[in-house]
């Protein structure tokens, strides 16, 4: 149940939800216009690529879908178990997703989609931190399973059913963090470009070395 989660994962869907909003603007906003923070469109467009679409177009959308995906599979190498809990290196999975948003801007500001991909990796990964656990899933790269959720508990609300209010207010957070994230994006974007994507890099610096702290702090208080 996800009201098992530690108190801990409100705060850090939030930060991570918001970050992965404005990665996704500047993504939005730049010369490709692509999407990188969730991959349902994407895949749409590959499809329909292959049949009308040019052959460079096509390989750089399976090149994001791809970066996703290995993104994802780095989180997954090196996090154990399918549990959250407080002392797993998060941190260090937070710190390469700064760098390598670090690393994406050069090569968008020299007018390379390969940036994208790096952006979408970095996303990937970050989507993987937040896994399941007692049934419930969290994700904060994308809102679909979000407003699918919500939707559901809407429905049972309007049987009479009771529902999970810890699970509301995570689920609502993270739409909440979301269309921050877009909108500090976009407002970013018309200044800097894409060097925007050093906000949400050192945003995830921030939340890695807070998580860390509070980790530190936690073993203090607990004799642990």
């Amino acid at each position: 149940m996800i009201t098992r989660l530690p108190r801990w994962v409100e705060y850090g869907a939030l930060v991570l939800a918001l970050t992965a909003g404005c990665i996704n603007a500047v993504g939005l906003l730049g010369f490709t216009h692509q999407a990188v923070s969730h991959l349902s469109g994407t895949a749409t467009l590959l499809g329909a690529g292959a049949i009308h679409g040019p052959l460079g177009d096509t390989l750089h959308l399976a090149g994001v879908l791809l970066s996703f995906l290995l993104g994802a599979a780095l989180s997954g190498a090196l996090l154990s178990g399918e549990s959250l809990k407080l002392g797993r290196h998060y941190e260090t999975l937070l710190a390469i997703e700064g760098g390598l948003l670090l690393v994406a801007i050069p090569v968008l500001q020299a007018g390379s989609p390969f940036g994208q991909d790096i952006a979408s990796f970095a996303c990937g990964l970050q989507n993987a931190l937040v896994t399941t656990y007692s049934g419930a899933v969290v994700r904060t790269t994308h809102l679909t399973g979000i407003f699918t959720d919500l939707g559901i508990m809407l429905g049972a609300v309007c049987k009479g059913r009771p529902i999970d209010r810890r699970k509301v207010t995570l689920l609502s957070i993270i739409v909440l963090g979301f269309i921050l994230g877009g909108t500090l994006g976009a407002w970013l974007f018309v200044r800097l470009r894409f060097a925007s994507l050093a906000v949400p890099a050192f945003i995830c610096f921030a939340l890695a070395i807070g998580y860390r702290r509070y980790y530190f702090l936690h073993r203090r208080t607990s004799g642990r």
